[in-house]
């Protein structure tokens, strides 16, 4: 298999790999487990086998079942793992109910938590989003005494504006920005990540394939219980016109002997060297070709192509990303 890179999260932050493991589909994600937990297990400890040690997970996942199938299969090599936990959410019966993101709160997630991972200190901590109840300056404070304890080793942020990002690394320096990022969902291009380039902090991009639109395996139009059809970019005569895109995806991918969901990761990786493409995973089978992905290289004219065809609000219609 491919060496996998490293990514240094932060100005002085740790060394981890360039691919990361996001561990959410290991869990139905507001409610309880759906996937075969001894696949899981065996997907994170061979993901970590060859060279995969970022997991990326939310207390929230299956309300909590994620991180006990993590604790499991990290038990006994904690070392090999970096693990990245987002916290805030709250949900019943698989409906959002909103955030809590008050400091109290704040210091009974990381308990319950560490427990559940069955380990000491959490390396990654982040506020799932930010919804103005509770100032940037008391949340990201309280992870930073948390530091202090000794229960968390950086401080990462998700789905967070330009200028929360600053103020967040005003508090205390911000090691990671998790954020969707695809050449479907490029929004973020214009302020939020010059800004994170600017202070120093890593990209993790989750959503690489824009919910299934760039792996070439979807036709329209979609059937009736699709979830997809939720989404505006995934209805009518937007799928259509975006798939007529994804076309050319396919062609390209033909050509370097590769899958389209192996260029759209592999277009996130050659953003930079700040940049991590997070793949959701709970089958080993999906490994190999995920981490081939992370050696291919694109031409000038390859990449003018896909930034072409691809464009900053070329895909038509939205997802939850532009809620």
């Amino acid at each position: 298999m491919t060496t996998i890179k490293k990514i240094q999260l932060g100005q002085n932050g740790p060394s981890v790999s360039k691919l990361g493991l996001g561990c959410m589909r290991m869990s139905s994600v507001w409610g309880g487990p759906t996937s075969d937990e001894t696949e899981s297990i065996a997907t994170i400890q061979s993901a970590l086998d060859n060279g995969i040690n970022f997991l990326n997970t939310g207390d929230f996942y299956g309300a909590g079942h994620n991180e006990l199938i993590i604790g499991k299969a990290i038990k006994g090599r904690r070392d090999d793992a970096f693990i990245s936990v987002k916290f805030g959410a709250f949900f019943h019966n698989g409906q959002w109910l909103g955030l809590d993101l008050r400091p109290v709160a704040i210091k009974n997630f990381i308990n319950y938590s560490l427990t559940r991972l069955g380990i000491e200190t959490i390396d990654l901590y982040q506020p799932c989003r930010m919804d103005g109840s509770v100032p940037v300056e008391d949340i990201i404070g309280t992870i930073a005494d948390l530091i202090k304890e000794g229960k968390v080793r950086h401080i990462g942020v998700s789905e967070i504006t330009a200028d929360q990002l600053r103020e967040a690394n005003k508090v205390h320096p911000i090691s990671a920005l998790e954020i969707g990022y695809s050449l479907a969902d490029r929004q973020i291009e214009s302020e939020l990540l010059p800004t994170a380039k600017e202070l120093g902090i890593a990209v993790v991009a989750f959503a690489n394939t824009a919910e299934g639109l760039l792996t070439g395996d979807m036709k329209a139009p979609l059937p009736a219980n699709d979830y997809h059809l939720h989404f505006s970019r995934f209805q009518g005569d937007n799928l259509i016109k975006n798939l007529e895109k994804v076309e050319v995806l396919k062609v390209l991918a033909k050509d370097k002997q590769a899958t389209p969901t192996q260029i759209a990761i592999a277009w996130v990786n050659a953003q930079g060297d700040h940049m991590m493409p997070l793949v959701s995973m709970s089958r080993r089978s999906r490994l190999p070709e995920n981490i081939a992905a992370m050696s291919i290289e694109f031409t000038a004219a390859e990449i003018e192509l896909l930034n072409t065809t691809f464009a900053p609000g070329a895909i038509l219609g939205g997802t939850y990303l532009q809620r």
